[in-house]
């Protein structure tokens, strides 16, 4: 039978009024009816206290089941029903109890699987509130920032001093618009950011979220393109207008000019000639660049390299009364490309002696080195190299002296290809230089041993 907790209630007011009014109507003018009325409320009471306590133990039990609802780490203890409204709620939280599990296990595990999700994205991700206070970062964003402390809860502005970036938040939050946005530089170490930004909001809550994708290689790259195709129109453009000039001059009565006419041939076949090396040296680099060195690395006599180099260019030197030396070189060896690899040794001691004084010297020495590197030092006491040119000399079509570099036939690519080239090798090439008092490449490459031999080592 079912008993409800209001009608037991109302049967326990019953059991305790009810006697007494009784009493009191039939006997009330008796002294023994007061007595019987006062033993009954007593009854009535403690039987009060006994189901109320009853009561709040059951609702004790009923709170700590509730509470342990969302407590997966165990099994959920089973809570005795009983046949009142508190035992229906707990029949219902019983039915409900696997299912409210259910869903919080999922809610976790997709919790789990977005964070790691974005713990292991590369681009960096933000989120801020209206007051473009920071709610989330992933570790890109701390990284690309920089930032040691805390972030969340900070004000964006505090995070980076980014002023275009808090701008593009700002518009998102107050406009509700999507922003896609390049920002340079993002931060004080110069990198370019490409920035989508979104709105972010619920009924309760409003914000913004940032996707922020690092694009600093891009955008260098895309610069180092730019700056090569203008290099390579410069430097094509120059031998062809004095190619183009020279022809219509010929063209226009210059054949018949006998004093003349014989140079302006030669002028023509010298920028040809130059606009030849260029598309050769052009070529030599994209090879190189593309890993395509025409033959499979081989043990390579750094001896015998260097020899044809210095062969090739003796007489050069000796037109310019340059002083061409190398130091006796050991029986050594690396592992590499041979046209490659004597193509930039030439280069290096090439330039030494057409950037050299009249009189200088050029010397090239071999060195052994810990772990088996070889070091190869091409010197000269040229003209030097200014400070703030070191870190470019490298580039492709880069040139400290433009115009002696066009005079002595230089077409700018030369140190780029060398430096290609080595690494190629898996080697490193450094220099140093003095102004006025000449040059010194460094290049350093893994020893290979020798023939019939063991790796040469000091």
């Amino acid at each position: 039978m079912h008993y409800s907790i209001s009608r037991r209630a109302l049967v326990l007011a019953a059991a305790i009024f009810l006697p007494q009014v009784l009493l009191v109507s039939a006997f009330g003018t008796q002294h023994w009816a007061r007595w019987v009325s006062l033993a009954v409320a007593l009854c009535g009471i403690s039987i009060a206290v006994l189901w109320s306590g009853s009561l709040a133990r059951r609702i004790k039990n009923l709170t700590g089941f509730v509470n342990r609802l969302l407590d997966l780490t165990g099994t959920l203890p089973k809570s005795k029903a009983g046949s009142d409204e508190l035992g229906e709620l707990v029949d219902s939280l019983s039915v409900i109890a696997p299912q409210v599990g259910e869903l919080v296990n999922q809610l976790r595990n997709e919790l789990m699987r977005r964070e790691a999700i974005l713990a292991g994205m590369t681009d960096a991700v933000l989120a801020v509130d209206a007051r473009l206070n920071v709610t989330f970062c992933n570790d890109a964003f701390v990284h690309a920032v920089g930032s040691q402390s805390k972030i969340e809860g900070v004000p964006l502005i505090r995070v980076v001093r980014s002023p275009g970036l808090n701008q593009v938040v700002k518009h998102v939050v107050e406009s509700g618009e999507t922003v896609r946005q390049r920002l340079e530089p993002f931060t004080p170490g110069g990198l370019t950011f490409d920035v989508y930004a979104a709105p972010l909001s619920s009924s309760s809550w409003h914000g913004a979220i940032a996707t922020l994708r690092d694009v600093t290689a891009v955008e260098r790259l895309e610069r180092t393109k730019r700056d090569f195709v203008a290099n390579v129109s410069h430097e094509f453009r120059t031998p062809l207008a004095t190619i183009t000039g020279y022809a219509e001059t010929l063209l226009n009565g210059g054949l018949e000019d006998g004093a003349n006419r014989r140079r302006f041939v030669e002028i023509i076949q010298a920028n040809g000639v130059r606009l030849n090396n260029i598309a050769a040296d052009l070529l030599s680099l994209s090879e190189i660049e593309d890993g395509r060195p025409g033959a499979g690395a081989r043990p390579i006599s750094i001896g015998q390299v260097i020899g044809n180099a210095i062969r090739a260019v003796e007489p050069a030197a000796s037109l310019m009364h340059v002083n061409l030396s190398a130091d006796p070189i050991s029986d050594l060896y690396v592992l590499g490309y041979g046209i490659r690899f004597e193509q930039a040794l030439l280069n290096l001691i090439d330039n030494a002696v057409k950037f050299n004084k009249e009189g200088g010297d050029v010397g090239v020495s071999v060195l052994e080195g810990p772990g088996g590197q070889i070091e190869i030092r091409v010197s000269d006491t040229g003209v030097g190299i200014p400070a703030e040119d070191l870190s470019r000399i490298f580039e492709r079509f880069y040139r400290v002296d433009k115009a002696r570099s066009r005079q002595v036939g230089g077409t700018g690519l030369g140190l780029s290809i060398v430096k290609h080239a080595i690494e190629q090798m898996n080697g490193t090439i450094a220099v140093e230089s003095r102004l006025g008092e000449g040059t010194t490449f460094h290049v350093f490459l893994p020893g290979f041993p020798a023939p019939g031999g063991d790796l040469l080592t000091v």
